[in-house]
């Protein structure tokens, strides 16, 4: 290695690095007072000089001390200007260093010493680098959500009505677009949720979130359920190929949402275009005769335009399937054993209606009075699929451009 390069990890000039490798360096310097103070000379250090052993208190004079493990440290900061030196990309640096490649480039760009001239890559110098990420770390700054009342304040009534901080997030940035106070991530509203010693947002609040935690937990897959019918199902490979996007309306998705012991349930269904949902109440048990009256009386009311199909799991209360399709019209395709990924649309439905009716509860006190209302709220909350409309404006679209559809309340 050079002097130069040497002197510019360290972050020297070349003079200095020169007479340090020579041991020269030594200092006399004589005070007002006439006192002379001699300043040793740096000896050189034979081999790598990553494996010299610092004084105890040099991190202490340096201002240096520990940090948390999510933060860079000093060591891989010194490698991260070796593998620049070598020419690596980022990607190949984050990778040695098991980062992410968005760290590395930003670790670069926000702690690198840029060059004047234009178009000059970013000289990295490990150790300036590392003294501006910890002068930058002391931050005694509130969060934005206390600082601005009115932000605080629509969080806390959109909560209230049962939005997720995502939708907060983008309805906060179209309604307050000139307005950068207002503006907030939906990560920053978690955040002040789980961390309501620091915020103000109450427990009460935190609840209000879907999921119904105040602390972050790791996702499980859904339970998954095979059945086998005795009348011949026809599986979703064989369904039209118009229902795999959402161009064509009228592709449904359903399942059903069962209560304590699977004593009681609810029938859903989605509609695959606008997302828009349909409760099913089910005040007799989900047995395969009583389900597929409720399935039809719920089906009725549509135009025939928006009955091209129904999609299920191979739950038991679709045997009467075949039956179901002759009395409506509507053609139905099962999924895949273990696949209730083939209709997410309908499981990320069911995870927003628990919302609504929590699992381990008894659903047959819900009356179907009750179903419509959470069907309505549901269907009116934007979504960022739909590019923040909310279901019941595109379905009501749906149904008014069709010149059979009677003009009356068939649907929640």
């Amino acid at each position: 290695m050079s002097i130069r390069e040497a002197s510019r990890i360290v972050s020297i000039n070349r003079r200095t690095g020169q007479e340090w490798a020579s041991g020269r360096g030594a200092r006399v310097k004589t005070t007002k007072a006439g006192r002379k103070t001699v300043r040793a000379a740096i000896q050189p250090i034979v081999g790598d000089p990553r494996e010299f052993e610092p004084h105890p208190r040099a991190e202490e004079r340096n201002g240096s001390r520990s940090i948390s493990a999510r933060f860079l440290s000093e060591e891989e900061r010194v490698r991260i200007a070796d593998l620049r030196r070598e020419r690596k990309s980022i990607r190949a640096i984050a990778g040695e260093l098991n980062r992410s490649p968005s760290t590395i480039s930003r670790e670069i760009r926000r702690n690198g010493n840029p060059d004047s001239r234009p178009k000059h890559p970013v000289h990295y110098r490990p150790f300036a680098a590392h003294r501006r990420a910890q002068a930058r770390l002391p931050r005694p700054k509130p969060r934005k959500i206390d600082r601005c009342p009115e932000l605080r304040d629509f969080i806390q009534t959109r909560l209230d009505e049962k939005w997720s901080p995502e939708q907060i997030a983008h309805i906060l940035r179209r309604d307050f677009p000139d307005r950068p106070e207002m503006h907030v991530t939906h990560e920053s509203i978690y955040r002040a949720l789980y961390a309501q010693a620091k915020t103000g947002l109450m427990r009460e609040v935190s609840r209000r979130l879907r999921t119904g935690r105040s602390l972050r937990k790791r996702r499980r897959r859904p339970d998954q359920r095979t059945t086998r019918f005795t009348h011949p199902m026809v599986l979703i490979s064989q369904r039209p190929a118009e229902a795999n996007d959402r161009n064509v309306p009228g592709h449904w998705e359903g399942d059903l949402i069962v209560g304590t012991k699977n004593g009681s349930a609810i029938g859903t269904l989605v509609e695959r275009s606008t997302r828009y949902t349909l409760l099913v109440h089910l005040p007799n048990g989900s047995s395969p005769g009583f389900f597929r009256k409720a399935l039809l009386d719920a089906v009725s009311g549509l135009p025939a335009h928006l009955k091209r199909s129904l999609t299920w799991d191979q739950g038991s209360e679709m045997a009467h399937h075949y039956a179901f399709s002759e009395a409506s019209g509507i053609p139905v395709y099962f999924c895949e054993p273990h696949s209730p990924w083939q209709r997410g649309t309908n499981e990320n439905t069911n995870g927003l209606l628990r919302q609504y009716f929590p699992k381990g509860t008894d659903l047959s006190k819900y009356a179907k009075e009750d179903l419509e209302a959470a069907a309505a709220e549901l269907n009116r909350r934007p979504r960022k699929a739909l590019g923040w409309d909310h279901p019941a404006a595109r379905f009501t679209g749906l149904l008014m451009n069709d010149p059979n559809t009677p003009r009356v309340a068939t649907i929640c």
